[in-house]
């Protein structure tokens, strides 16, 4: 029962980070020290995708569910909604470089922005 509800939770964390990786530039435009978090695992994400690696805590999550007694993911809200999130079928090496590609792009967009609005901030001081 305790690996069962430890594995849901590194899902729903695992999620959550996924969120962060794609869209955490967008908490520095409101909190600026949030980058210094967020760049570090933007460039792991990136970095994931490119190499086609797998993220520690999906095997994590695995061996939780094997020691539950779990074969896959059968029933629930965390395995129904979130798992085909973030393990879509058809994720193939092409799907792995644009999702890589996109993860830099929206950074750099949203950094780019971030920094020209303080570059202008700072002008107008």
């Amino acid at each position: 029962m305790i690996e069962r509800i430890a594995a849901d939770l590194i899902v729903v964390v695992h999620f959550c980070f996924i969120l962060f990786v794609g869209l955490g530039a967008f908490l520095s435009l409101r909190w600026k020290r949030a980058s210094w978090l967020h760049v570090p695992a933007a460039l792991w994400g990136a970095a994931i995708e490119f190499r086609h690696g797998v993220c520690p805590l999906t095997p994590l999550e695995q061996r939780l569910r094997t020691a539950a007694g779990d074969a896959g993911y059968p029933g629930g809200f965390i395995e129904h909604y979130l798992l085909p999130i973030i393990y879509p079928s058809g994720l193939n090496e092409q799907v792995e470089y644009l999702l890589g590609t996109l993860v830099l792009a929206i950074n750099l967009a949203a950094y780019g922005w971030l920094l020209s609005r303080r570059r202008r901030d700072s002008a107008l001081s």
